[in-house]
């Protein structure tokens, strides 16, 4: 049953930073829809200032000019506003007027995942101090629901591990390569053309937009604090096409992958935050993810293995999450209560790249001589990395070993290719990737 409006409610008055594509949706939408809005909070919403940097820029929207400001610290601390809708994105200023809107009484709800793993940790504390919320579903994937579900819905249960493609534009690329066989240039460059891709790209293709996500995924699906420093980050770069048709080879497709999981150690059990290009096989759920689209895959020991799916990123679907943060923190408001805060309560160890395990796809140049495979597997049992397959490609110059190990350490598997290399009979490992979602 939806609230009641009770017409002596006065409005609640919501203040928004940044007018970009994604501001200018949630404007749009928070105008257009303000009664159905209203039934859906029991009070109705007003907008009662959007802060720009440039007021006077021509928009697709029919709104008095009086809204815009350039003041946003102004806005955020005028007293009288109930929630401050910030997706301005980056650190600084987004960070200080949250922490001002915090103080001056007002919710949040913010889309900027970069400031979360980072600080987050400052935010939640102002937020918890101050006895409001802060709502972040749009932080993570877009328009699919993956916070309140870890956050809410999974709250009893016991996460093992969340696998996601959270990143559209990495995603599209890696797509384009195996469904063309394209190189990653030609393929960036279309992505680029296509909207898909900033002119520039780093964030992207770097890792560092899914290293913060991943940050985010970690901290709520282990009750500990994760922040991006935490996070292994491995970029696409260096994904070749021969990368991708080893992959299609072994019936894999290669995913750029965030991977946060709970790892039993001998002190205990401790969690791993890491993103990087990987091989999952044709039949997992999250290899069939194609173009910008996001998911998230969630193991758990009660519910099993759960999948999100839908599009991450855009101004429609990612103004979609942020509204139904807005109708969820509102409503908070109307009641006089607010929502499940920061959950950081098991403080676990966050471990380093080298004590993760999985299985690895290992492509090495060697001369084509007797001897070289043994010598080579040696290098191999030398540092306790198991083989599970091993084939050789191609004669004389071109001849290569392609080795996929069992589970192993990743620091172990990081010494055995240093070892590799120093062999005489070697002439580089051209790749190593890892394989994860193998039962």
């Amino acid at each position: 049953m939806s609230p009641s409006i009770d017409a002596s409610e006065r409005p609640l008055r919501v203040a928004l930073l940044g007018c970009g594509v994604v501001g200018s949706e949630v404007a749009r939408l928070l105008t257009r829809d303000a009664p159905e809005l209203a039934r859906r909070v029991g009070a109705p919403l007003e907008l009662a200032g959007i802060a720009v940097r440039r007021p006077g820029r021509e928009r697709d929207l029919d709104l008095p000019e009086d809204l815009f400001t350039t003041d946003a610290h102004a806005l955020v601390t005028r007293g009288d506003i109930d929630v401050v809708v910030e997706v301005i994105g980056g650190i600084e200023p987004a960070r200080e007027l949250i922490l001002a809107a915090l103080e001056n009484g007002a919710s949040v709800v913010t889309a900027n995942k970069a400031l979360l793993a980072e600080d987050g940790g400052q935010l939640f504390e102002a937020a918890a101090k101050a006895e409001r919320d802060i709502a972040f579903e749009a932080a993570v994937a877009g328009a699919i629901p993956i916070v309140r579900p870890l956050l809410e819905s999974l709250a009893g249960d016991a996460i093992h591990r969340v696998l996601g493609i959270v990143n559209g534009t990495t995603n599209f690329i890696l797509d384009a390569m195996t469904t063309h066989g394209s190189g990653f240039a030609e393929v960036l460059e279309e992505a680029q053309r296509l909207g898909y891709a900033e002119a520039d790209p780093t964030a992207d293709i770097e890792g560092f937009d899914a290293a913060s996500k991943a940050a985010i995924l970690a901290s709520l699906s282990f009750h500990t604090r994760v922040v991006i420093g935490d996070v292994h980050r491995e970029g696409i770069t260096d994904v070749t096409a021969a990368d991708i048709r080893s992959a299609e080879e072994m019936g894999c497709v290669v995913k750029q992958l965030a991977i946060c999981e709970k790892i039993e150690t001998p002190d205990g059990p401790a969690v791993s935050a890491r993103v990087h290009p990987a091989m999952i096989p044709e039949s997992h759920p999250l290899a069939s993810v194609r173009g910008a689209y996001n998911a998230v895959f969630v193991e758990s020991e009660s519910a099993g293995q759960l999948m999100f799916y839908g599009p991450g990123a855009g101004g429609a679907p990612t103004a979609s999450a942020v509204l139904g943060d807005l109708v969820s923190v509102a409503r908070n408001r109307v009641k006089k209560v607010w929502g499940p805060g920061e959950s950081t309560h098991a403080q676990l160890d966050v471990l380093d790249i080298g004590r993760a395990r999985t299985r690895y796809h290992v492509q090495i140049d060697v001369d084509d001589r007797a001897g070289v495979l043994s010598t080579v597997a040696q290098a191999f049992a030398e540092f306790d990395v198991s083989i599970k397959t091993v084939r050789q490609e191609g004669h004389g110059s071109d001849a290569q070993l392609v080795i996929v190990t069992h589970e192993a350490q990743d620091a172990a598997l990081d010494a055995t290719v240093r070892a590799l290399r120093d062999l005489d009979m070697v002439r580089d490992v051209s790749s190593v990737m890892r394989v994860e979602g193998v039962g």
